[in-house]
């Protein structure tokens, strides 16, 4: 009796349908510039939830600082519609973004959405925003060169595969056309494109003209224009990284390229200011110096044997200033730094590459000693000239007071050919270092051209 009555008493337990689990939220209780502020909701820093405005609008938006029983959300879209009290919702599984190959050829926002009009994505996966941190010691190191398609660059400043790179310029020099001439003519297997804080009408220009289908195909890119709200400007960055993980996690030789860094860093400071960090740098809190670090070391060689992530990040030197804050401190935490120079540009020197004052850290490690000293006997012959400059302009140089100079003069046009290269012009590695070692001839020191044992024909060709 007493076994059926349990039997039965299941059966009817299985029948019955659970209560749901009670939905969770709280209410808007104040708002100041970016800033809301939200009570009565149990959320950490980094979730995201709705705010549910008048009529069918809502604002999505997410947790960026607390103070006591309060909780700071920083809006990802607009702000319309909202009013005192409004319901604040939690939102479950908004930390995941779309990754796959078959995001290649797609345009995405920083939430991961298509922008492309070309349907839905089909994401292979979703993963966390943020990816897991590689053990320094695990990690591959460079000794491989990737080829970028740039004479100047793949010649006098060679890149290694995981290698990071500071593109610094000031506005209209350049950069961004060099970007498109990357994703062109590189030989990474993926290109993974970040437009962060970039005026709107060039989003579309660089996809269209500069990128093209050709680039397109083999890329993806995450755009954030600049009307975007910080937080969106700030999970673009995260998510180009992301995605350019991914493909490294699948042993891919990655190339990124963000456009740029200093906007980045700028959207930090807009949401580091608006809760109430104090400034320090020139306006910039310290968490801005702290988070360029946390993104930047994500990119390089994954473990020995898998893909790698070779990323340039351009950086906007305002007024030409290499010691601002974000200039400086990015030139610390990377692997080497393009400078790109305005009275090159003002000249027509495309691209407008200061070899003076660029350098790759890594050049040594992927490069021959034979490569490596013509490199080096090219900027030195470049600089000198540059120093004799202004002398032989006016005429004031006389030639034969200098060998050094002497030289300069007489190679300086085939240089300056060798370091401009046309938009559509590809310049692969191979040719790049063998039109360098024609280019400048290696010289012989007065001292070595002394110690010199004379030939066995040395008589007959001084008779």
């Amino acid at each position: 009796m007493t076994s059926r009555l349990a039997d039965r008493l299941r059966q009817l337990q299985g029948a019955i349908s659970p209560e749901p689990e009670p939905e969770l939220s709280g209410r808007l209780t104040r708002m100041v510039g970016l800033t809301l502020e939200c009570v009565g909701c149990p959320m950490v820093v980094g979730d995201r939830c709705v705010i549910q405005g008048e009529g069918t609008g809502s604002v999505e938006a997410e947790v960026v600082g607390f103070e006591e029983n309060k909780v700071y959300l920083m809006p990802l879209t607009a702000i319309e519609g909202l009013k005192p009290g409004a319901r604040v919702v939690p939102l479950s599984s908004a930390s995941r973004v779309p990754v796959g190959p078959q995001m290649l050829g797609r345009v995405v926002n920083g939430a991961g959405d298509p922008l492309d009009g070309k349907g839905p994505l089909q994401a292979e996966a979703r993963v966390q925003l943020t990816g897991d941190i590689i053990n320094p010691l695990n990690r591959a190191p460079v000794r491989q060169s990737m080829d970028v398609g740039i004479r100047a660059i793949n010649a006098l400043l060679t890149v290694g595969q995981g290698q990071r790179l500071g593109l610094f310029a000031g506005s209209g020099v350049g950069k961004s056309m060099l970007l498109g001439m990357m994703t062109r003519f590189t030989d990474a297997d993926i290109t993974v494109v970040g437009l962060i804080g970039e005026r709107g009408r060039e989003v579309k220009e660089f996809i269209e003209d500069i990128l093209g289908e050709e680039g397109l195909a083999r890329s993806v890119v995450v755009a954030s224009p600049a009307d975007d709200s910080p937080l969106m400007r700030l999970r673009a960055a995260m998510l180009t990284t992301r995605i350019a993980e991914y493909y490294r996690d699948q042993g891919k030789r990655v190339l990124l390229l963000m456009d740029s860094l200093t906007r980045y860093a700028q959207a930090q400071r807009e949401i580091a200011l608006a809760v109430g960090e104090p400034p320090a740098t020139k306006g910039y809190p310290p968490s801005v110096f702290a988070k360029l670090p946390q993104l930047v070391e994500r990119t390089g060689n994954g473990r020995p044997g898998g893909g790698s992530i070779t990323a340039f990040y351009t950086v906007l030197t305002e007024g030409d200033d290499q010691q601002d804050p974000i200039a400086d401190a990015a030139r610390a935490i990377l692997d080497g730094h393009i400078v790109l120079s305005r009275r090159l540009a003002e000249e027509g020197h495309y691209p407008a590459i200061d070899v003076e004052a660029s350098i790759s850290r890594v050049m040594p490690q992927v490069t021959n000693p034979e490569h490596f000293s013509r490199a080096q006997r090219f900027k030195q012959v470049y600089s000198r000239y540059q120093q004799a400059r202004d002398l032989i302009s006016v005429g004031a140089y006389v030639k034969g007071s200098d060998p050094e100079t002497d030289f300069a003069i007489q190679h300086i046009a085939n240089m300056r050919q060798f370091l401009q290269q046309e938009l559509n012009e590809s310049a692969p590695l191979k040719q790049s270092i063998d039109q360098l070692l024609e280019v400048v001839p290696e010289r012989r020191s007065p001292e070595r051209q002394k110690n010199a044992v004379p030939g066995p024909n040395a008589e007959r060709r001084e008779g």
